[in-house]
């Protein structure tokens, strides 16, 4: 996998939207943010253009990704948001561009599955907030600080507290390349040429507003395509928005455990990754450093300087 390089002063960023569409003032207040950080940022064509629920048709949103993407002096690329829409143009991006000249592609959600690709093409990414936590939570936010200190060189070194009597963490330690993202994403992308598992990889998954029977169906699926028979360790992130489903034989979060009680790697619940505020950045096919313990979790990743 190839790292991007850290960023420095005065380099070149810019705001797209390969998915859903945004309001204009979220860009614009990422365009300060990133001014503060001393880049240089500019806003592509149709990033805060509206085309129903996407920021602009197939050919328009394609068009912004791969001008980016073919950009040898561009060093970042923040997406705007996540929604629906980067599905459409997988089989249809280039990507000798950005191997030639590896760049940060920055998001989550939807944009799990440019993240997949990418890795597939061995480029690192990282999962991290959009302009929208950007313009809603500002510059001292956790999460947007996290993510300018990773960008700007800084090693990922988490402690994350369990909750005292919480039960559901399975222990131990893992060192593996970093995986996933959004389940339903990562999901419709499974048997695709766009989605690779490592093996011995560390796989984490985050969702939002999804019923507890679908959840059960996509973690099965995962375990059906022989995902879990090739992984180290599996990071629960932030599952929200959704209600118990006493239909259901147990919780959400039993469910899962049920689903992998067969397996013996490390699992850990309840990781400050998702739609929340406390979403940290993760590098996408960077190797990672897992340590689940009964009082807290340890992450750590570095970053070539």
């Amino acid at each position: 996998m190839r790292l991007p390089d850290p960023l420095q002063l005065n380099d070149h960023a810019l705001i797209l939207s390969p998915s859903g569409n945004i309001e204009e003032y979220m860009v614009h207040d990422t365009v300060t943010i990133l001014r503060e950080w001393g880049l240089k940022p500019v806003i592509s064509k149709y990033a805060i253009g509206k085309r129903g629920r996407f920021s602009g048709t197939v050919e328009e949103r394609l068009h912004d990704l791969q001008k980016a993407f073919d950009d040898p002096l561009l060093k970042l690329i923040i997406c705007s948001r996540g929604g629906y829409g980067a599905v459409h143009l997988l089989e249809k991006i280039n990507f000798n561009g950005i191997r030639k000249n590896p760049k940060w592609v920055v998001g989550y959600s939807d944009i799990t599955a440019i993240h997949s690709a990418l890795q597939m093409h061995g480029i690192s990414s990282l999962h991290a907030p959009m302009a929208k936590h950007f313009s809603d939570e500002g510059v001292y936010d956790l999460s947007v600080r996290y993510t300018k200190s990773l960008l700007f060189g800084q090693s990922v070194d988490y402690e994350i507290p369990v909750a005292e009597n919480f039960t559901f963490n399975r222990e131990g330690h893992a060192i593996g390349e970093i995986f996933g993202g959004n389940l339903s994403v990562l999901c419709s992308i499974i048997g695709t040429p766009f989605q690779r598992i490592p093996k011995n990889g560390i796989l984490f998954i985050e969702e939002i507003g999804e019923a507890p029977y679908r959840v059960d169906r996509m973690i099965y699926q995962l375990k059906l395509a022989g995902v879990f028979n090739n992984i180290n360790a599996l990071i629960l992130g932030k599952f929200t928005d959704y209600e118990e489903d006493e239909k259901m034989y147990f919780s959400l979060k039993e469910s899962i455990l049920d689903a992998t009680k067969e397996y013996n790697f490390p699992i850990g619940f309840d990781f400050p990754v998702g739609h929340v505020k406390f979403n940290f950045p993760l590098i996408m096919g960077g190797i990672a450093d897992l340590l689940i313990q009964k009082d807290k979790i340890l992450f750590k990743q570095q970053v070539n300087k």
